[in-house]
Formats: structure tokens, C-alpha cells, sequence
């Protein structure tokens, strides 16, 4: 198959299966042996034509009013191909819809191909529908930046709409590589001359000190990367371990750990001692903070299959100097990583999670020492999964604090973000992921 119909085929599968968009990306790369170029190409509209779905949908309504119902995949091959039309310049018109009318021969018939050439040739002779023509600001965003409409409303009623704004335009950009290095193997600047022996373009990170970012090259696919210098993990999330602030020795409690790029990152600040127990719920998710912790040479790290909110059936209280509630969330902070979370969450998906991370709350905060600190993050931008969160948290728990010195321990660049205790970062204020953090005390 060509770069067309894998990423047809891959979209259905992501559309229809609920498949994870990077998952059968990589899937599909390696089932059809593409070379570095095919594979850009097919990443490119794999993940434009995910990021920008609604928008597509919205230009092919007027030119598909006279059309029966359209089979799923019709509909799929119609979007990939406008989005090479709109936004794919060095992809010329008539070579993206000829390949769409080829496909369109091979999996239906001829009143199928038919149809699908007709309505790309309508649209080049007559131009898109404007969005500029609809009248509602909150259902033109939506439009414009292909989000859904109760989500675009809901991010203009808590930031306003410049904000919401300008967070879903990043989301529709591609998301900076970035890699923490294991300050137990390396410093920064060892990591960066080897990746340039590499032949990988990498540079410091815009806020964490230990993060670097790469311009040129997949830093997964190095050397560097196999001896355990680098963790792929973004700049946001490196922040947690910072906000945790673990020292040598401690016992600390990571929930929810898989994959293991935090409770990685923590040992690595402990010096490889002390002890970090991770918890998941998945125990093949278990495995990968594993062999996480074994590439990285960190022999401080425990893991346990188990459901974070039964924790005290295995642990004792205060048993622990510290523990991260790194909670289940909406994803939201994350859209450009996985372009279909936006999709395929919902208002009742908030309200479930939130009762799910009030529950881990409650099972983690007996197992923290008096004096003790405990961080909650998620990598959502949900006011009613972070904040509220909190303030709900503390309503029910007059034995926590939230910790003002969270400002002091983050970098230079963060802290004007850093109100009290908490941290919300949006994905545009460093071109990073959408992160928030807040740092408690138990009182002794």
C-alpha cells in the first residue's frame, strides 16, 4: 500500500477502534517498511487530518449535501485529501486527488470513485465555505481550530477568550521533542555533544535545567538514548519531580506511575537512594517503568500492580516522606500529542475522573508522615480537575495545606505562573504541554 491508504487505513482504526493515534502511527510505519521521507509524509497527514477533523467536515458539508450516506471510509479518504488541498503545499492538488479517486477504484466501485473525484474537483473550482461567515465567536473558534464546541466554550468561560484562544491554535501545531537527562549518567552538556556525534540537533530547554530539546532527529533513536542518558519526557512534566523536591534516603510513594518517566526522574534526584515505590493499576503498564528504571541504572525503584485507590490495603500510614498523586485526567494539557483526545472525551468524562482522583486522594493522604509533602498533577487544563480539585481536597482535609514555596522551587521562567501552591501551565505559554501542579503539606 501506498503512504495514502496507510494513512487511511490508520485513521479508520484510530476513528473506529479507538486505536491511539502515535501507537498505530508506528504500527503503520513499520508494517509498510516507509523510508524517512514516506514516513514524514504519512505522520503529516495522519495526524493534520486528526487535529483538524471538524474544520475538513465543515469545508465538505456544502459539496456532500446532494450525497447518499457515505460509507466511514469514504469519508476518511475525503478528509486526508482536502487535507493535503489546504494544507500541504508541496502537495500538488491533482496528485492528491488522483491518488483519492485511485484508492476510491480499489475499495469500492465506480460510482464511489465517481463521487469522491467529483467532490475534490467542486472544491478546487469553488473555494471553501468561509468560516469568517459564522456569526458565534465560541462556535467559530470551535470551527476554525477543529475543537469541540462545549469545550471551546467551557475554555472561554474559566480563561477567557484570548487564552482559549491561543491554547487551541498551539494545539494544532506539532509538539516539541524534548528528553530529560539522568544527571546520574551525564550533565547537559555531555548529553548534547554526544547527540551531536549523533548527528541529532538538539539545545538546552526553555524552563527545566535538566530538559534539552531537538530540532533534527529522533533522540528515542540514539545511542544516547539506549545508554540511559536521556528519558523522552516533556518540559511541563519534568516540573513534578522538581515540586516533590525528594531527598536521599526518603520513602516516597509515586500513584499512578506508568510509565515511569517521573518516578524515573525522582530517583534520579534521590541519587539512586532512599526507595520510590511506583504504583499502577495496569501491570503491564508496571513492566515499562521496569525496564525504565533498569536502562536508566536506578536500583531504587519498587513496583507494584495496584489500584491506587485501595493503597491502604498495602501500606501503612505514614509510611511514606513523601507521595505524588500523578492522577488520571482528561488529557487536555496533551490534544497535540494525541490529536483525538478532544474527540473522544466528554463533560461526563470530566466529572467521572474527578471523583476517581478524589478517591486516590483519599487513599494516599493517611500513608503521608505529619510534615510530610505530597504533589498532585495531571496534564489536563480543567479547572474542575486541578484547582477545585484542590479546594475540594482541603475542604475534606483541614490536616493539608497547600505549600507557597512550590513558587521558590520552580525555574526562573515559571514562577510568575505559580499561584499559592499551585502551577498551571497552558500548552502556549512555553510550548509545552498543558501541566498543572500543586504542592501540599500534611501539618504536624
Amino acid at each position: 500500500m501506498n503512504v495514502r491508504e496507510l494513512a487511511l487505513d490508520t485513521l479508520l482504526a484510530i476513528e473506529q477502534k479507538g486505536a491511539y493515534s502515535h501507537l498505530q502511527l508506528n504500527e503503520a510505519i513499520q508494517k509498510g517498511r516507509l523510508d524517512g521521507r514516506d514516513a514524514a509524509l504519512l505522520t503529516e497527514i495522519v495526524y493534520g487530518t486528526v487535529q483538524r477533523r471538524d474544520t475538513l467536515d465543515y469545508y465538505l458539508a456544502p459539496f456532500l449535501r446532494k450525497a447518499r450516506r457515505l460509507e466511514p471510509w469514504v469519508r476518511v479518504l475525503l478528509r486526508l485529501t482536502l487535507y493535503q488541498m489546504v494544507y500541504l503545499d508541496r502537495v500538488p492538488d491533482r496528485a492528491a486527488v488522483f491518488e483519492a479517486v485511485e484508492i476510491a477504484k480499489r475499495r469500492g466501485h465506480r460510482g464511489i470513485a465517481s463521487l469522491v473525484n467529483g467532490v475534490l474537483r467542486s472544491i478546487g473550482r469553488e473555494g471553501l465555505p468561509s468560516i469568517e461567515a459564522v456569526g458565534d465567536v465560541g462556535k467559530r473558534l470551535a470551527l476554525a481550530t477543529s475543537h469541540p464546541e462545549w469545550l471551546v466554550r467551557r475554555w472561554i468561560q474559566q480563561y477567557g477568550y484570548e487564552e482559549a484562544a491561543r491554547m487551541c491554535e498551539t494545539n494544532l501545531r506539532p509538539p516539541q521533542s524534548t528528553a530529560r537527562v539522568n544527571r546520574l549518567r551525564a550533565t547537559v552538556d555531555e548529553a548534547l555533544a554526544r547527540l551531536r556525534g549523533e548527528g541529532v540537533e538538539a539545545s538546552r530547554g526553555r524552563i527545566a535545567p535538566e530538559a534539552i530539546r531537538a530540532q533534527k532527529g529522533n533522540l528515542a533513536h540514539t545511542e544516547t538514548f539506549r545508554a540511559g542518558w536521556l528519558t523522552i519526557q516533556d518540559e511541563s512534566s519534568m516540573l513534578v519531580a522538581r515540586a516533590l523536591a525528594p531527598a536521599p534516603g526518603e520513602r516516597v510513594l509515586d500513584c499512578c506511575a506508568a510509565p515511569g518517566g517521573k518516578t524515573t526522574h525522582i530517583a534520579e534526584r534521590m541519587d539512586g537512594r532512599g526507595e520510590i515505590v511506583a504504583v499502577d493499576i495496569h501491570e503491564h503498564k508496571v513492566m515499562l517503568i521496569e525496564q525504565q528504571a533498569k536502562r536508566l541504572g536506578l536500583d531504587n525503584v519498587a513496583t507494584l500492580p495496584l489500584d491506587s485507590r485501595r493503597l491502604g490495603e498495602r501500606f501503612a500510614p505514614e509510611s511514606f516522606d513523601r507521595v505524588l498523586v500523578d492522577a488520571p485526567c482528561t488529557g487536555f494539557g496533551v490534544i497535540r500529542r494525541k490529536p483525538e483526545i478532544k474527540y473522544t472525551k466528554g463533560k461526563e468524562d470530566v466529572a467521572a475522573l474527578v471523583e476517581v482522583q478524589q478517591a486516590i486522594l483519599r487513599a494516599a493522604a493517611p500513608l503521608l508522615k505529619k510534615g510530610g509533602t505530597l504533589v498532585y498533577s495531571t496534564c489536563t487544563v480543567e479547572r474542575e480537575e486541578n484547582e477545585e480539585a484542590i479546594a475540594r481536597f482541603l475542604a475534606d482535609h483541614p490536616d493539608f495545606f497547600l505549600d507557597a514555596s512550590l513558587a521558590e522551587r520552580m525555574p526562573e521562567p515559571v514562577r510568575p505562573h505559580v499561584k499559592g501552591g499551585m502551577l498551571q501551565l497552558l500548552p502556549h505559554h512555553f510550548d509545552s504541554d498543558g501541566f498543572f501542579i500543586a504542592r501540599l503539606r500534611k501539618k504536624v
